[in-house]
Parts: C-alpha cells; structure tokens; sequence
C-alpha cells in the first residue's frame, strides 16, 4: 500500500470508531468516504464546548468556518482569532490543528473574512526498503486558505460566499509514484437573525445555511482515481432568552449532512472485475457537482440509511455580564457512519480587547479516540485594542 493511503486510512480510523457491532457486520458499517477529512475538524474552543455547533449561534470571529454570511451583523468591526487542538492525543502525542481566522465589516452592510488552517500529523517514519538507508523521517500536512464576502440583503438576511484552495501533503520524495494533492471548493452561506417576543422578553432568533467545500476532486498521483473532498451541508437554528439585564441563555441545535456519494458495495454474485468496473463508473469517474447530487439518493440501505448520514448536535451557553460563559452540548452519529457520539463542556472568558475560550470533549464509549480532546481559542476585537490606544 503507498504511504499516501497509509496515512489516508490512519486518519480516517482516527476520525471515526469502529464499533463491535459493525465489526461483526461489516457490510452494514459504510461511513462516507473522502480525502482531506482534516477539514471537517471543527476549529474553535467556543463551538467545540457546544457539540460542535456554529451556523446560527451569536456572529463570532470564526463563523469563517460555520458559516460566514454571519459577519455582517458581528457588532465590532474586525476581529481576529487564534484556536489550537491538540488531535487524538489518546493515541499520538504530534497531531495538532491550528487555524486562524480574522474579519472585517466594509461600512455597515458588508465584511470581507479569511481563514488559515493548518494540520500536522507530527513525525512518521517509514522504511521503503531492506537496509536503513532506504528509512526516512517525514512530516505529512494538510492545509488550506480561503477568503469570503458577505454582505446583508436586508436588516435581518444576509449571504455570503467562500473560496478555498486545500493543500494535503501525505507523500514523500522517495518515488515519484506519489505526489501532494491540491483542490478548489467554494462554500454558501445565508443567515437570518430576527426578534420575537417570548413572554415579557425579548428573544433573538436565528437560522443558518452553509454548503461548504463545493468543488474539485483530488489526486495524489500514482492512480487515475480522485478522491472526494469533503463537502457538507449544515442547517441551523438558535434562540437566545435574555434573563435579565446580566445574564442570557442560549440554545442551538445543528444537522449535517456529507455531500458526497457512498462507495458503492458489491452485489451477489457480482464478479470482482464487475464490481470494479461499476466502482470506477459510479464513483471514481463520478464528477464532483454530479457526487454531490447523487449524496442524496445512493445509500445502499435505501432511506433509512440516508436518514443515518445526518449528523445533529445539540448544545447551549450561558452568558454573565458579556463577560462569563458556560457551554455544553452534544453531538450525535450513527453507528454506521461513524459512531462519533459525545458531550462536550467549555468555559470562555471575555474582556474589551480579547476573549479566551476552551472546550473539552467527554466521549460516550471509552474506545473512542476522540475523548478528552480539548481546544483553546484567543480572539482579539480590533475595535478594542483600537480604544485602548486611544485611551493612552
């Protein structure tokens, strides 16, 4: 097996958690397959702490990833964030995700917005051949930089638009047989945030769309066969009660579902060649526009499995004085697609010129190896640190 698709399926098998009930059936276990799986990580300590919720909740520096129709209606003009995860520590002790990402509001209808991410999976050595001088150390990496406009179509709707260029580098010099990958994706995003009366308060309302990593395949060399990338699409719905002057709740809840098909299986009494020419024909060969239609209708299972490709999350924060916030959430996946189920808790703390967050992931079942993950996030509000020099 080439290097590429070692590393490719470490990170896979580190992603998700194979279940003993889908290793006694194996053909009722089909998690959708994609390259780069690195960008469905989620970045920041805030959404992290809530279940992994972001595509209504409260405009934040990084709705960059959520979902960036949100920045026009952010009350500070730019902001820029720093957010740290260390990876699967539970397993490896070098996997790290950095990501950055800043904004900023053009008049009082726009923003402009851009993000840095960065994936290190640390030092792996491999051996190519018999003798020690064919051993190697190499430092596998996937990246990606992307830029967004938004802009408000009216006070309580707006939409936004994204361009991403990913870069993953899971190969070495060794052979030419392998090579870095690259791909293009565009995301889109709409938000709509309005006011309804609950009671004697006065609530804020929000809905998101955002359709992310629309684009290209990807190809590591040495094959014709490109890869998916990992498009998505995530629906979702906050409410937010303020309790009195001091303190406000927040509740949100967000469902995802992968945009790109399912590999087919092979049938009874189908014949390897058969199934590997079908294989080729129903995905491999697949374009990416016509994957991400085909998403919808090509479980094996037919639609109840469709329906077991929606991942959901629940999650709330409570908030003291714009100063102090609690998190807590959940998020859910089916045994069949991955079998990620897990709380999450966070703290952030907040001040004129930045704000400090942390989340930390509490896993369901001990073998999964995305337990104890924890995430820290440092924003800095422009608009503060642009007062506080006046003030001096």
């Amino acid at each position: 097996m080439k290097l590429t698709q070692k590393l490719a399926a470490l990170l896979f098998a580190a992603l998700i958690t194979l279940p003993a009930a889908a290793q006694e059936k194996q053909d009722m276990f089909r998690p959708e397959t994609s390259s780069v799986t690195s960008q469905s990580i989620a970045p920041d300590a805030r959404a992290g702490g809530m279940g992994d919720i972001g595509a209504a909740t409260d405009p934040d520096v990084v709705s960059q990833y959520w979902n960036p129709a949100k920045y026009p209606f952010t009350i500070s003009r730019a902001g820029v964030s720093l957010n740290y995860t260390p990876w699967l520590r539970r397993i490896v002790s070098d996997i790290d995700l950095a990501y950055l990402a800043g904004y900023y509001r053009i008049g009082d209808y726009s923003a402009v917005s851009a993000s840095l991410r960065y994936f290190s999976l640390g030092e792996v050595y491999t051996n190519m051949g018999a003798t020690d001088d064919n051993s190697m150390t190499i430092n596998p990496y996937e990246m990606s930089l992307d830029v967004a406009y938004s802009i408000m179509l009216s006070e309580k709707f707006s939409i936004a638009a994204a361009v991403r260029w990913i870069y993953s580098d899971l190969t070495y010099d060794y052979t030419s047989d392998t090579s870095p990958g690259s791909a293009f994706a565009v995301d889109l995003a709409a938000y709509y945030q309005n006011y309804i009366n609950i009671g004697q308060r006065e609530c804020q309302l929000g809905f998101g769309l955002n359709m992310s990593n629309i684009g290209s395949k990807i190809n590591f060399g040495g094959t014709d066969e490109s890869e998916f990338i990992p498009a998505n699409l995530r629906l979702g719905a906050s409410l937010m009660i303020p309790l009195d002057e001091y303190n406000r709740i927040t509740i949100a809840a967000d469902a995802n579902k992968p945009l790109v098909p399912t590999m087919p299986v092979k049938n009874e009494g189908e014949t390897n060649e058969e199934f590997e020419q079908r294989k080729r024909k129903d995905y491999y060969d697949l374009s990416s526009i016509s994957g991400v239609f085909k998403s919808f209708g090509d479980a094996p299972g037919g639609f109840k499995e469709e329906m077991q490709e929606i991942r959901w999350s629940l999650g709330a924060e409570y908030v003291y004085n714009d100063k102090f916030s609690v998190r807590a959430g959940y998020h859910h996946e089916s045994e069949n697609k991955g079998n990620r189920k897990y709380f999450t808790v966070g703290a952030g703390f907040r001040m004129s010129v930045f704000s400090l967050d942390a989340g930390y992931v509490i896993a369901t079942a001990k073998s999964n190896p995305l337990d104890q993950t924890l995430r820290f996030s440092l924003s800095f509000d422009m608009d503060g640190i642009k007062d506080l020099f006046k003030r001096r």
